[in-house]
């Protein structure tokens, strides 16, 4: 999953008339900050990205680039990108609009296309997509006042045969020029958290607590899908 994250950074940053720097690195800050929290999980934050993760994972930063910003956690970080069918993880991770320099409506076809389908593309395995907000931008047919955003949560089940099988979840959103937009990282043109563990009676409550404390500046899921309709239910 980092890989295809990463592919799609590439690709925006490939796109942009005005190129891509390197991060100048903040020496007098760790690049990640882990913080007990009085239970079975530490806050683990990379830049303006935090969240809770399991003692025992090991997290590293995804800031290599100054568009791109986040944390991979997982118990064996170095082999989660892959997203191997009986690896727990969690990716948390933004891309940076105003470094990248191309129009927004790209991350809605980002968001609302192939950027996550490897998940449940595959033998054996079952997912499913709520979608929050979607307003097809103006270049693709859409009105002309559209905001362009994209927003969705989602999920699923992979069973290989002789395998373990894995509960993963995911939200994506695309700001564009929707409400989202007003909250979590100023400029951010795509937010993206995913998290998997082994499935289990257990599973399900362990993912809804890796995705829902993930913060982009100081806002989560939550705020983001108040924002887009109040009262609606996660």
């Amino acid at each position: 999953m980092q890989r295809a994250i990463l592919g799609l950074v590439v690709m925006l940053a490939a796109l942009s008339c005005t190129g891509v720097g390197s991060r100048t690195p903040d020496l007098e800050r760790p690049a990640i900050q882990i913080r007990p929290t009085g239970s079975p999980y530490v806050r683990v934050t990379a830049g303006s990205v935090s969240g809770l993760v399991p003692h025992g994972w090991q997290a590293i930063p995804m800031n290599g680039h100054d568009f791109h910003e986040g944390f991979v956690a997982s118990p064996h970080p170095d082999t989660w990108p892959e997203m191997r069918p009986s690896t727990a993880g969690l990716v948390a991770t933004w891309v940076d609009a105003t470094r990248v320099g191309v129009p927004s409506d790209l991350y809605y076809l980002a968001a609302s296309g192939p950027l996550l389908s490897e998940l449940g593309d595959r033998a054996g395995c079952s997912s499913f997509e709520k979608i929050l907000a979607d307003n097809v931008p103006a270049f693709l047919h859409g009105a002309a006042d559209s905001a362009g955003d994209f927003v969705a949560r989602g999920g699923g089940v992979c069973r290989p045969d002789g395998g373990t099988a894995t509960r993963w979840s995911y939200f994506v959103a695309a700001p564009g020029f929707g409400p989202v937009g007003r909250l979590g990282i100023p400029g951010s043109g795509l937010y993206v958290i995913v998290a998997a563990t082994r499935e289990s009676p257990r599973a399900r409550r362990i993912l809804s607590r890796l995705l829902d404390n993930v913060r982009f500046g100081p806002d989560g899921i939550g705020d983001f899908v108040r924002a887009l309709r109040p009262g609606m239910a996660l």
